[in-house]
């Protein structure tokens, strides 16, 4: 009993013990209760950018900055003074910015870039310029061979957009290695070329004066063509604000390049293509006649809406139906030269399709002939059918021909004319330093056709036919006109004689002559 009562005792201890703790804990302040702030809803995020035009595309990637200097300011206003012509270069460029577009950024190149064709050729692919540079990238022989594009009398790859674009790209990474990383340098060595603008900063250093591209001192049409460049991108940035409307462009492939592996006559290819043959050489503007080259390259351009089509019209269709062919029997006073160019050929092909060695034919046998399917008209973007429609563009009031002949020059035949070298060059789809060829066909316009013709003088075009027992001089005392008159309007050499019915052309003060 006494052992429960010191158990019940000790119990009521340590219950008092437990409750003395308890009070203890009891006249402590209450914890604070701390209520977290409702959460900020997040922003949502904006929905993604659906790219769905390439100039959409170019304007989200530009980052050059564009300076507020004074030239800059000039072609910004200009580009948005001729709304019209911003509006006719992007349908041109339609068919190949994407492409171009796409090779800069797997290249990580500027996307301003894209629109050097515009400062270069506004986006024509038959542009030729004073300089001797052609195609949409204005190339000049000597820089396109270095950077490997062919050319010859069937191809120029200075106007094939998805070769040249390569080239171009090529050499302006080339530029921008060569200048330091600096791409307003590499953009104006591109026009006027390293040298000019290495030696130009030198120049500066030598001096102690700025050496970025603003401060430089170099060719006039240089120091324009960075700003014209930079001008111009921002005007496409924002041609919303400046009132520009640009052609759409799909972001997608507008076209595609297929290699068919031989020479093929474009105006069949065409067909296969589903395409007209116009539309077809617009698109590959490389091919300056009738076919793809002999010897390549081989590939055509179509648009991406007709490439599985023309691949499978392609490939039923036998080889030998690519070319038509001509059996020639050789005439007595053939040559090659003559034949193939009767034909629109070369003497290479000739001799190559008929395994000659040489020039070497004989009067009586055959030679087989690549020809055009169509009349050579039909081929209206052929070199010669572009040249022909120059040439026939009134510049004057009278036009005659000039055949080339050894000795001649550009400079001596337009003295002899009375015409300034630049326009006798542009006449005939020429630079002013493009060599002649002996055989050529110039065309000539003037207003003053004769040293006798005066202010008073009716002056008329007269095609004369040669009658047995006339000579130039009867001739020319006939009609009042000097025998150097006759040889001039008539491509005539002093030694040759006259033949009873050849057609002589004459321009004729009517008020002088006496039949």
């Amino acid at each position: 009993m006494r052992l429960s009562f010191y158990f019940m005792a000790g119990g009521f201890a340590l219950l008092s013990g437990c409750q003395t703790l308890d009070s203890t804990q009891a006249h402590q302040p209450a914890p604070q209760v701390v209520v977290p702030p409702a959460p900020v809803p997040e922003a949502p995020l904006p929905p993604p950018i659906i790219i769905t035009d390439v100039w959409q595309r170019i304007r989200l990637e530009m980052n050059m900055p564009v300076p507020d200097k004074k030239l800059v300011k000039q072609y910004r206003e200009w580009y948005i003074k001729h709304p019209a012509h911003l509006a006719r270069v992007s349908e041109r460029a339609a068919p190949f910015m994407y492409l171009i577009t796409e090779e800069l950024e797997k290249r990580n190149m500027p996307i301003e870039l894209a629109l050097l064709p515009i400062v270069e050729s506004a986006f024509d692919p038959f542009a030729y310029s004073h300089g001797s540079a052609s195609g949409l990238w204005q190339f000049t022989s000597p820089m396109a061979k270095y950077f490997g594009l062919k050319m010859n009398w069937w191809y120029d790859g200075r106007r094939d957009v998805p070769a040249a674009t390569h080239a171009a790209l090529d050499m302006l990474q080339y530029l921008h290695d060569k200048t330091d990383g600096n791409w307003l340098y590499a953009i104006a060595a591109y026009n006027t070329g390293e040298g000019r603008v290495l030696n130009a900063v030198k120049q500066n250093k030598r001096r102690g004066l700025p050496i970025d591209f603003w401060s430089l001192d170099l060719p006039r049409e240089t120091e324009r063509y960075v700003p014209q460049l930079l001008a111009l991108a921002d005007v496409i940035k924002h041609a919303d604000k400046y009132g520009i409307k640009l052609a759409h462009i799909p972001n997608k492939p507008a076209i595609d390049v297929i290699n068919v592996g031989s020479q093929i006559d474009l105006s069949f290819a065409a067909d296969l293509a589903d395409m007209t043959l116009s539309d077809l050489h617009r698109l590959n503007p490389g091919y300056n006649r009738w076919s793809t080259a002999p010897e390549g390259p081989h590939t055509l351009v179509v648009p991406v809406d007709k490439a599985s089509g023309f691949k499978r019209a392609l490939a039923d269709t036998d080889s030998s139906e690519r070319l038509h062919w001509l059996r020639y029997k050789i005439k007595s006073g053939d040559s090659i030269g003559i034949i193939a160019q009767t034909y629109h050929t070369t003497p290479e092909v000739i001799r190559a399709v008929n395994g000659l060695s040489d020039n070497t034919i004989i009067a009586g046998k055959h030679l087989l002939i690549p020809v055009a399917a169509k009349d050579p008209e039909l081929y209206s973007l052929s070199e010669d059918q572009r040249l022909l429609r120059q040439q026939r563009v009134k510049r004057a009031r009278y036009k005659f021909e000039h055949t080339v002949e050894s000795g001649d020059s550009l400079w001596g035949i337009a003295r002899e004319n009375d015409v300034k070298v630049s326009q006798l060059a542009k006449w005939n789809g020429m630079a002013p330093k493009d060599p002649l060829h002996i055989g050529q066909k110039l065309v000539i316009w003037t207003n003053k056709v004769s040293d006798n013709q005066t202010q008073s003088s009716v002056m008329r075009t007269v095609n004369y036919k040669v009658r047995s027992g006339d000579s130039l001089a009867r001739i020319a005392g006939k009609f009042h006109v000097t025998v150097n008159d006759l040889i001039r309007w008539n491509s005539l050499e002093h030694e040759k004689y006259l033949q009873p019915g050849q057609m002589l052309k004459l321009f004729v003060d009517v008020t002088k002559i006496s039949v």
